[in-house]
């Protein structure tokens, strides 16, 4: 006996019917998960600051939904490494020398084609700072750039040493208490461009780097603004919270692989002062800061080097505007450590924490490849800051008032 098409058709749709139930009963679920996951950021700064940036920075204020089917620190950190675009940028190298004999790969983005902004000598430049391991060619750093040059800007990247693809000169990389190539960076480019206002912008590593550096300087920084994008603010809360089994597994080795990696492309001329060796059989963050980056800068354990590397003390000591976005479930920056008090009473100091996610993540949308909720951050913060600085000084003169 054959079917009759009817028939056919009948016994088609009572197959597909449980699965058409389960995935409209799953996609229902994403979006009211999706809505009660987002909610609007937290900003903890003084009024000044606040009003300005809800006037010029609006983005501080929208409710930040993750998404729905990547909401977790964990993930959101994961999944970023993984899907997110890398937009097309043409960088031109420069390397610079050091006091010290060494060198640093900068890679520029000068953008002479700015219809805002047409006149290089005054065109506003960005300096990125990427994270641990990291380089200009980070999918983070690329979408910053795009963000930048979009708006008429130019853009510079630091590349720390022996990390931007360059000739390791002398025995030294960098670690994130030691500034002075940062502050190399900035003279350089303040020599070249010396009527330029000149932002720095850091992310994880980068931004403990920036803020360490902005609290040695003070007023005397050379930068207008600054910006940090998941940044780590207690060392050593930090490196705990990375040795939980699951981020230990997840990220802690991978990281650790990598700067061995990084350190053994150099074995050549690192291995005049430090045992690679030994260095290379690190599987933590932490021991290989025990191993190699404390003793390499002159600490006497990694517990000093760590206090000096923390930026969450520091923050009193800048002079400078700095809008700094976290997300409460960053593995790799935990809430606790985040200093609430400091940007209380701080009137240059502003702390924007997202619910979730995760690390230099901040996925949101479906299909979360391009432009998300930190790209928005970075834009119009730049922008705000270049384009309205009588308002922005004013926002953060008042050193007598506190927020609560």
């Amino acid at each position: 006996m054959f079917f009759s098409m009817d028939l056919w058709k009948l016994c088609l749709e009572c197959i597909s019917r449980p699965y058409t139930v389960v995935i409209g009963t799953v996609t229902a679920a994403l979006y009211c998960l999706w809505g009660r996951k987002g909610q609007t950021p937290i900003l903890v700064c003084s009024d000044g600051f606040r009003a300005f940036l809800q006037k010029y920075c609006p983005v501080v204020a929208e409710h930040f939904r993750p998404t729905p089917w990547c909401w977790g620190g964990r993930l959101q950190t994961l999944v970023r490494v993984l899907i997110k675009s890398s937009p097309s940028v043409t960088y031109r190298n420069e390397l610079i020398r050091t006091p010290d004999g060494g060198q640093i790969s900068l890679d520029w983005v000068d953008n002479g084609t700015s219809v805002s902004h047409p006149e290089s000598s005054t065109r506003p430049t960005v300096l990125i700072l990427p994270g641990l391991t990291g380089n200009s060619g980070q999918t983070y750093v690329l979408h910053a750039v795009q963000q930048a040059t979009k708006r008429g800007y130019r853009c510079v990247v630091f590349n720390n040493r022996g990390f931007g693809g360059e000739e390791l000169l002398t025995p030294l990389t960098f670690c994130a208490a030691d500034t002075s190539d940062l502050e190399c960076v900035v003279l350089h480019v303040k020599e070249l461009l010396p009527e330029t206002p000149l932002f720095g912008a850091g992310i994880s590593l980068g931004g403990m780097l920036l803020l360490n550096y902005l609290a040695r300087k003070g007023g005397d920084s050379g930068l207008v603004a600054g910006l940090t994008m998941s940044v780590s603010w207690n060392t050593l809360q930090s490196a705990a919270s990375l040795e939980e089994p699951i981020n230990r597994l997840l990220f802690n080795r991978h990281l650790t692989g990598n700067l061995c990696s990084a350190i053994n492309r150099h074995r050549k001329i690192l291995e005049k002062v430090v045992d690679i060796d030994y260095v290379m059989k690190a599987r933590t963050i932490r021991e290989f800061d025990e191993r190699y980056t404390s003793g390499m800068f002159g600490y006497k354990s990694c517990l000093d080097y760590y206090n000096a590397a923390s930026p969450d003390y520091k923050l009193p000591r800048t002079a400078v505007p700095i809008l700094c976005l976290n997300a409460a479930d960053d593995p790799f920056s935990p809430k606790h450590a985040f200093p609430v008090a400091s940007a209380k009473r701080l009137p240059n100091v502003a702390l924007l924490v997202t619910a979730h996610g995760g690390h230099i993540g901040f996925l949101e949308g479906f299909f979360p490849r391009g432009e998300g909720y930190m790209e928005r951050v970075f834009g119009q913060f730049v922008q705000a800051v270049f384009e309205h600085p009588g308002d922005l000084k004013g926002a953060c003169s008042n050193k007598d008032e506190l927020v609560g």
